[in-house]
């Protein structure tokens, strides 16, 4: 069976996300010999129609929450695209394994000095259930991990990271609770930010450590 992953991608500039996509699922296909991983980002002009041509397979989201895009935009893409026999999967950033990973991530930065740690997410101003997941992380930073504050923080609602930064510690990791890195981890993260007055550090963001691929494609393996 084979297996797509859907990523928002970068609507002004699709190739360079697009092209990530694809590095991606080649190192997830690596680590499932013998099984096909397509990927496509609802930016590119055709790719969704492209990557399910074919046998229907099963989709895993590239969002970091529940909600609107997983549970109505992108059913509706895929039907338009001639894919609504494709498997939807749960969003990554909802599963149990990729928040696991998070608190992994704060745990290491905890042992590497961090005291304190803002969980970045973009959230939405139409639906508290992105901003849920990133709380429900923050939480469990809070409680599993030797990091003494752990916040949520969000680009497009409150509180912002503008609003938070300035009140901690320089001893502070922002871990940016996205799939990859595109223009807003990239650049408005980092202006709010500044702008907040932020003294600690930027990490990576949660879709870009090394790990993550062998965690794909273990999600993907019960499903194939």
């Amino acid at each position: 069976m084979t297996a797509l992953l859907v990523a928002h991608g970068q609507p002004s500039d699709p190739g360079p996300a697009a092209r990530a996509l694809d590095a991606l699922a080649a190192k997830v296909a690596s680590h499932l010999p013998g099984r096909e991983v397509r990927a496509a980002t609802l930016a590119e002009p055709g790719a969704l129609a492209r990557a399910v041509a074919g046998p229907p397979g099963t989709v895993l989201p590239l969002f970091m929450a529940c909600g609107w895009f997983s549970e109505t935009h992108l059913p509706t893409r895929l039907a338009q695209a001639g894919g609504a026999a494709w498997h939807i999967l749960p969003p990554l950033g909802c599963t149990p394994e990729v928040q696991d990973l998070t608190v992994t991530l704060a745990a290491e930065a905890a042992a590497e000095g961090a005291t304190a740690l803002i969980l970045a997410a973009h959230g939405s101003g139409r639906s508290p259930m992105p901003a849920a997941v990133t709380r429900l992380v923050a939480s469990r930073v809070s409680r599993e991990t030797a990091i003494a504050r752990a916040e949520a923080a969000f680009l497009e609602q409150a509180p912002r990271l503008s609003d938070i930064a300035g009140s901690f510690p320089e001893t502070t990791v922002c871990l940016p609770w996205f799939a990859a890195e595109g223009g807003h981890v990239a650049e408005d993260l980092p202006e709010l930010l500044a702008e907040g007055g932020f003294r600690g550090r930027i990490l990576p963001p949660v879709g870009l450590d090394p790990r993550l691929p062998a965690l794909i494609a273990r999600l993907l393996a019960r499903q194939m």
